[in-house]
């Protein structure tokens, strides 16, 4: 009896085990990803990159991405990219937002999103608010942190255009692109 209940034990402990390092990006995959994805370029970012590891961890998932926005104090925003599970899961996901605040002009962006917590594929298809700051002028690179719940993404984005402005909004991650951001 004592047997089945020390394998009952052990089988226990090992189901609560937090995520193992295998289920995350270390930071020197994620740097490769970055390289891959702006190019030569990508040099530059890996201190935004530092800093996110710093604040947030490891994450278990990242897209890869484009975006357009514009904003005369409301603002909207169109991106789709490509979703990469640690796990090794991938598809092609789409994001729309509202924003509003004192925020003007308009900006084309290479977006890169580290993603922290996403148990699934799915949990990912929800609103995530959060607030922004922007200066380009003629290009510029920024992250911000966005919350849903335990999953927090962090979009990196490398831009060119012209916007400025601070703006409360949301990125609403879907399945399919929808023109309405709302």
């Amino acid at each position: 009896m004592t047997r089945y209940l020390a394998v009952l034990l052990t089988l226990l402990f090992w189901a609560v085990q937090p995520c193992s390092a295998e289920d995350t990006y270390k930071r020197d995959e994620i740097l490769a990803q970055l390289e891959v994805f702006f190019g030569q370029g990508a040099e530059n970012l890996g201190k935004v990159v530092q800093k996110v590891f710093e604040e947030q961890g490891e994450p278990n998932a990242f897209i890869a991405g484009d975006e357009i926005g514009a904003a005369l104090a409301v603002g909207v925003r169109y991106g789709k990219g490509v979703l990469n599970m640690k796990n090794g899961g991938q598809r092609q996901v789409f994001w729309q937002g509202p924003s509003i605040g004192l925020d003007l002009g308009l900006n084309v962006s290479k977006v890169f999103v580290l993603i922290y917590h996403l148990p699934s594929e799915q949990q990912l298809f929800q609103r995530f608010p959060g607030v922004e700051g922007s200066l380009y002028l003629i290009g510029g690179v920024g992250v911000n942190y966005l919350q849903s719940g335990d999953i927090v993404i962090a979009p990196i984005r490398f831009g060119a255009g012209w916007r400025q402005g601070v703006s409360a909004g949301y990125m609403d991650f879907t399945e399919h692109a929808h023109y309405n951001p709302f």
